[in-house]
């Protein structure tokens, strides 16, 4: 019964609050939609573990849209055997996990160290934080201990969870034998999609995309005032 709920029930409430969330927020706390970016008060951190984390992140969703919302056999038609996509995944996912771990740790660490970070964080920069640490180290830790082409194949199992959710058809079946390091993922993913809607990732739906056609903005040097006689 409780397995039901956790994998049958607790996607859709978690969606709920995902749409919902934004939505309310949007509403009611425009001027606060954005990232709150503390580059004034440390740089050079922030530039390094910045620009890790995202770049690393970027190649991690592709892999897990590759691995889990493209179905088995779609690969198959293609022609890409089980080897093959195992060590597509393994080329490309560990070094892209390393980054975006790496990065992270090191906006952790400038989060506790710098002191001016310290007294203006909120909760919310916290929560954001600490779910992004447990997502991606627990998705790595599960990359690491799933290298042998033998083991747990997520695409059979977690793959059409995702998919069976996302159709509203939920079936919690398929997450029984999932290891443990897989389900710990899993609900650190879904708790931070329920904490978005309230943290500063709420920037991730603000790309520029008016900056292309936007008028340029002129800027005039300023000239020294004439004396006049």
């Amino acid at each position: 019964m409780f397995e039901q709920f956790l994998w049958g029930v607790l996607p859709y409430i978690v969606l709920t609050i995902f749409i919902g969330g934004h939505i309310y927020r949007y509403q009611h706390d425009q001027f606060g939609w954005t990232s709150k970016s503390s580059e004034l008060l440390e740089k050079k951190l922030l530039r390094l573990g910045s620009n890790l984390f995202h770049f690393g992140i970027l190649f991690v969703f592709g892999g897990h849209v590759m691995g889990l919302l493209i179905p088995i056999d779609v690969y198959e038609a293609l022609g890409v055997t089980e080897h093959q996509y195992h060590t597509i995944a393994l080329i490309g996912g560990i070094p892209a996990g390393l980054a975006a771990a790496i990065g992270i740790l090191i906006l952790l660490y400038r989060r506790m160290t710098v002191r001016r970070l310290i007294v203006t964080s909120t909760t919310g920069d916290w929560l954001t934080l600490v779910f992004l640490v447990i997502v991606i180290l627990s998705g790595l830790s599960a990359t690491f201990l799933n290298i042998d082409p033998n083991g747990f194949d997520y695409r059979t199992t977690i793959g059409p969870w995702l998919r069976s959710v996302l159709t509203f058809r939920a079936n919690a079946d398929y997450l029984s034998a999932v290891p443990v390091w897989f389900r710990i993922h899993i609900l650190a993913v879904l708790g931070i999609f329920a904490a978005w809607p309230f943290t500063r990732l709420v920037h991730v739906f603000s790309v520029p995309v008016r900056y292309l056609s936007r008028s340029y903005v002129i800027y005039r040097k300023r000239t020294p005032k004439q004396n006049h006689i």
